[in-house]
C-alpha cells in the first residue's frame, strides 16, 4: 500500500485506521470498487463509482460524498504517486444502523496500491478455473462480504461459479465462452455488471461477433471453442481449462486474442 485517504485526508498507510465498531469489521457490511490506472489515468472511474453508489443504495448505506467528490479524491491520490496503481474505494456500514434510515454513519476510504498485473505468461498460456456449486449472493452489489469462500487447488487462478450447472461468473471476474463463433455470457440479472464486461460486449458487437446473454452450461464446455475472463486489472485473460475439462484446443483462441487486442487498442477512450 502506498497511500490512503480516510477521514477526509491523505495519510501514510500506517496511519490509516478503522474503529472495531465499524460494521464493515463486525458484520462485513460495505461496498467497494477496484480501479486500475493506465498511463497513470483511472480506467472507467465514473462507471466504477456509479456501481459503488448503486450497491450502497441497495444495502441502504447513505454515502458521505457525492460521485464528483469521490472522483476528485481518486484523481488527487493518483496525482500524488508516480506509479501505475490499483485504487480500492470503500464505503463502509459505519457504526449505526437505523431501521428506518439504514446505515447512517458510513466511512469512505480509498487505498492506493502499486498495480499488480497477472504474469504476462498467463496471457500466452491461459489459466485454469475451479468450478464450484455456488455464486454471488446478490449480483447487484459488489460487497466486501464474500460469504462463499472456496479453497483453490494448485494451478487454479479463480473459482468459477456454477450453481446447478449454470456458469455465471468467476470469483473476481466476468466469464465469457465462445461457441460456434458467438460470445456467450451470463445476463446482468445473474451477475455483477462488470465495467470491462460492458466494454468487451460493445467491442464484440461493433466487430460483428454475435452475443448471447445467457448462462452457459458446464456441459457446454466440451463443445466450446474458447473461454476467457475479464476484469478491471486483468483486462482479458484466456481460460484454457475448467476443472478437469480442457477448453477448445487448450490454448488461447483467436476470438479471445482479437478482443484482447481490440480492448487495448481502444482503452484510452475509457480513461478519465
Amino acid at each position: 500500500m502506498e497511500l490512503c485517504h480516510i477521514d477526509g485526508r491523505f495519510v501514510p498507510p500506517a496511519e490509516a485506521v478503522l474503529p472495531v465498531s465499524d460494521l464493515i469489521i463486525q458484520r462485513g457490511v460495505g461496498v467497494f470498487e477496484t480501479v486500475g490506472t493506465y498511463e497513470r489515468r483511472p480506467l472507467m472511474l465514473t462507471p466504477h463509482l456509479e456501481r459503488l453508489l448503486a450497491g450502497a443504495e441497495h444495502l441502504r448505506i447513505r454515502p458521505t460524498l457525492s460521485l464528483g467528490e469521490m472522483r476528485d479524491v481518486v484523481r488527487e491520490g493518483i496525482a500524488r504517486l508516480d506509479a501505475e496503481l490499483q485504487v480500492k474505494v470503500y464505503l463502509t456500514g459505519g457504526d449505526i444502523f437505523d431501521e428506518v434510515k439504514g446505515f447512517v454513519s458510513p466511512r469512505f476510504f480509498v487505498v492506493f496500491e502499486r498495480l499488480a498485473l497477472p504474469s504476462s505468461r498467463l496471457y500466452e498460456t491461459g489459466v485454469a478455473l475451479e468450478p464450484v456449486d455456488g455464486g454471488r449472493e446478490n449480483p447487484k452489489v459488489k460487497s466486501v462480504d464474500y460469504r462463499v469462500a472456496y479453497a483453490l487447488p494448485p494451478g487454479a487462478f479463480e473459482v468459477l461459479y456454477c450453481p446447478e450447472g449454470e456458469i455465471t461468473e468467476a470469483g473476481h471476474s466476468s466469464f465469457f465462452l465462445v461457441r460456434d463463433g458467438a460470445l456467450v455470457t451470463a445476463p446482468l440479472s445473474r451477475v455483477l455488471g462488470g465495467t470491462t464486461r460492458r466494454a468487451i460486449l460493445e467491442l464484440a458487437r461493433g466487430s460483428g461477433i454475435p452475443v448471447e446473454e445467457r448462462c452457459p452450461m458446464l456441459s457446454e464446455l466440451a463443445l466450446a471453442d474458447e473461454a476467457f475472463i475479464t476484469g478491471s486489472v486483468k483486462k482479458v485473460l484466456p481460460v484454457v481449462r475448467v476443472g478437469d475439462q480442457t477448453v477448445g484446443t487448450g490454448r488461447p483462441g483467436p476470438t479471445t486474442l482479437c478482443l484482447s487486442r481490440l480492448y487495448l487498442d481502444h482503452i484510452r477512450k475509457w480513461l478519465e
